[in-house]
């Protein structure tokens, strides 16, 4: 997939997140687990094609991303901020399917997944990434 797409994608599941927000995280968790995922993976994608890490045929799995093991068998390079922006991805995927397939979350849960995904942002600006 190319990097226009993985932005296309961000910028409609950032706005989704922004609606879940507004209309209440503990009602719309799923929506919040299913695209906080989803954006983290395209951030991801999109900034390793932006510099010449991954080619356009590769694509990243977002259950990859919870295994330490997994991921650097998948995305065995350096880039800046590699183990920050991973152990945050990580964290978001952690909670992924109990948001998405299991029981009701606490408020707690679902305001430490976007405290997670808030920081991934912010690492993503920090190494460049201007899409955000």
């Amino acid at each position: 997939m190319n990097i226009e797409t993985h932005l296309r994608n961000l910028r409609e599941s950032l706005e989704v997140i922004r609606e879940s927000i507004e209309k209440g995280i503990v009602e719309r968790q799923r929506t919040l687990g299913f695209n906080t995922s989803a954006a983290a993976a395209d951030m991801l994608e999109a900034f390793l094609h932006g510099k010449n890490l991954i080619d356009t045929g590769f694509t990243i799995k977002h259950e990859w991303l919870k295994s330490k093991n997994k991921v650097n068998e998948k995305l065995p390079f350096e880039f800046p901020r590699k183990q920050e922006i991973l152990g945050l991805i990580a964290n978001i995927e952690e909670k992924r399917n109990a948001l998405c397939y299991g029981k009701p979350q606490k408020e707690e849960v679902l305001q430490e997944l976007l405290a997670n995904f808030n920081a991934l942002k912010e690492k993503f600006r920090e190494v460049g990434f201007r899409e955000l």
